[in-house]
């Protein structure tokens, strides 16, 4: 490996990465574990500018000493400018940010633009469906990565995100996704008992995302069929992956890191019936999967708008919005 591809002596990972401050917006305090060694700035670009990078900005901002914003890319123009109004509005973090309008890049391309602008890590939070090619560009230029999960929304991403996490342990980069109950102090004293044998042997998991209805930007006069859907990428699969992987990754994730491992098989049913927009894009609203371990172990897991359900199950422990759940089912004799 050469010296260039090398993390330099920004070596913010060697305390945890500064990235972690972004996927840790459920309340961990961050400010003592990541920072840029040296005293010099780390410097940050941004690539997806609606509300979740704007708040993964500011989390770092929070979270982070020596951080500077140094760039902005997004395929819409007006993303782009409001994610920096709204981050100037609040005065502590205004000397965080370094973007001038040169270096604000809107377009498809604009991904190209912010990485080449010279950023030390790259925050990945645009749509899913985008991920895995702005990931791979990221890293085969050297970058840091911290990226929103879901980390890709079909089989081609997975591929693709495979093939550059090889590229990423070759240079010596660091990516941090934002599945963020896995630093949780809720979760890991629960996760960690269960591991410790305190509940016996599992013989079951359920998981449960049940919500109400989705934000939905209505269609505007002249307004292509492309940037419909960007704007409502919620709502169209190649863009979000459907709400299982969208939402319910989230507690997915936790299971299998009961589990430590993945499910190797799953069988399900869905449809949209509920929702009073249905009809506007392509994902389900009521979905009930049953997925399975390499040890037989099942793991049922459902999801649906709360329309249609109510509340939710109670979880194993607090969930951030309190609208999921994943419950565990201990052995009995």
């Amino acid at each position: 490996m050469s010296q260039r591809t090398r993390p330099s002596r920004r070596d913010f990972l060697k305390n945890s990465t500064v990235a972690a401050g972004v996927a840790l917006a459920g309340g961990l305090n961050i400010a003592r574990m990541a920072h840029a060694a040296g005293g010099d700035e780390l410097k940050i670009a941004l690539i997806g500018c609606g509300g979740r990078g704007t708040g993964a900005v500011a989390n770092c901002f929070e979270g982070c000493t020596n951080v500077k914003l140094i760039a902005v890319a997004d395929a819409f123009a007006d993303n782009a400018w409001s994610c920096l109004a709204n981050l100037r509005k609040e005065p502590k973090y205004v000397d965080k940010i370094d973007v001038p309008e040169d270096r604000i890049f809107v377009g498809f391309d604009a991904y190209q633009q912010a990485i080449a602008a010279g950023p030390d890590i790259v925050f990945l939070t645009t749509p899913p469906g985008f991920r895995p090619i702005h990931y791979a560009a990221a890293i085969a230029a050297g970058k840091h990565v911290f990226m929103e999960k879901p980390c890709c929304v079909d089989a081609p991403g997975f591929r693709s995100l495979l093939k550059t996490n090889k590229l990423t342990d070759e240079k010596n980069l660091k990516v941090v996704v934002g599945l963020q109950r896995r630093r949780s102090k809720e979760y890991r004293p629960k996760i960690q008992a269960i591991h410790d044998g305190e509940l016996g042997e599992l013989s079951f998991f359920r998981a449960y995302w049940d919500g109400g209805p989705i934000w939905i930007r209505q269609r505007k006069p002249g307004q292509t069929e492309m940037e419909f859907q960007m704007r409502n990428w919620y709502h169209f699969v190649w863009l979000c992956g459907d709400h299982i992987v969208e939402q319910h990754v989230h507690n997915l994730d936790v299971c299998n890191w009961v589990k430590g491992g993945h499910p190797v098989k799953a069988k399900g049913v869905g449809s949209c019936h509920c929702r009073d927009n249905r009809g506007v894009g392509q994902i389900y609203d009521n979905h009930t999967v049953e997925f399975t371990y390499k040890d037989g172990t099942p793991m049922f897991s459902s999801a649906a708008s709360r329309r249609t359900l109510g509340r939710a199950s109670p979880s194993l422990s607090t969930a951030p919005k309190g609208s999921s759940s994943c419950r565990v089912g201990r052995a009995t004799a």
